[in-house]
């Protein structure tokens, strides 16, 4: 019984990868140690789809901005695809990713400056969530904590089972851009 459910797990990882030409070896290598470890972080990816009151470009810039603040290679490029696919349009990814906040809607910048607050532990995010929620409520607050915690979740796992890639560069809309690393501190 086992082997079917490790079967099964592979098999729903394999066509994940095959959709979105993404490397999840690292979560194979799980199943193949400890499939309820597995099961148990396949939980999370619920956990970022969670979208509630707020519009959707802010909702993946405050996932992009949580990636970006673990990884700058392969994880932030599934995000912006996914994010393409969903309909955020090229131009707005392309503000996100390099932190042009005059480029971007002023309600997604306010997403990412608050995930980029965030993740920093900095004081400016106790304004910003105020911000948020006159405009989206508590659950729009909730949506955003909830993209930006999912977003940070899947590069350090990555990293910490040895499967991190150096930076890479961004595809998005099919123009290549470099990653600048450390954006959030230019903001």
């Amino acid at each position: 019984m086992i082997n079917v459910i490790n079967w099964l797990m592979k098999r729903k990882i394999a066509r994940f990868e095959r959709e979105w030409s993404y490397d999840a070896r690292y979560m194979h290598e799980m199943v193949d140690a400890d499939p309820a470890a597995a099961a148990t972080f396949a939980k999370l990816m619920g956990l970022g789809g969670y979208r509630k009151d707020v519009p959707l470009a802010v909702h993946f810039a405050a996932g992009i901005a949580g990636t970006m603040a673990e990884d700058c290679g392969p994880c932030t490029q599934l995000t912006i695809d996914m994010a393409e696919r969903a309909g955020v349009a090229p131009a707005i990814l392309r503000a996100i990713v390099t932190r042009d906040f005059d480029a971007m809607p002023q309600e997604v910048a306010l997403g990412v400056r608050f995930a980029d607050a965030t993740a920093r532990h900095a004081p400016e995010a106790d304004t910003l969530r105020d911000d948020i929620l006159r405009r989206w409520g508590k659950r729009g607050l909730i949506s955003l904590t909830f993209a930006l915690l999912a977003a940070r979740v899947f590069p350090t796992t990555k990293y910490a089972l040895g499967h991190g890639h150096a930076c890479t560069r961004l595809t998005i809309g099919g123009d290549v851009r470099p990653v600048l690393r450390e954006v959030e501190k230019a903001a």
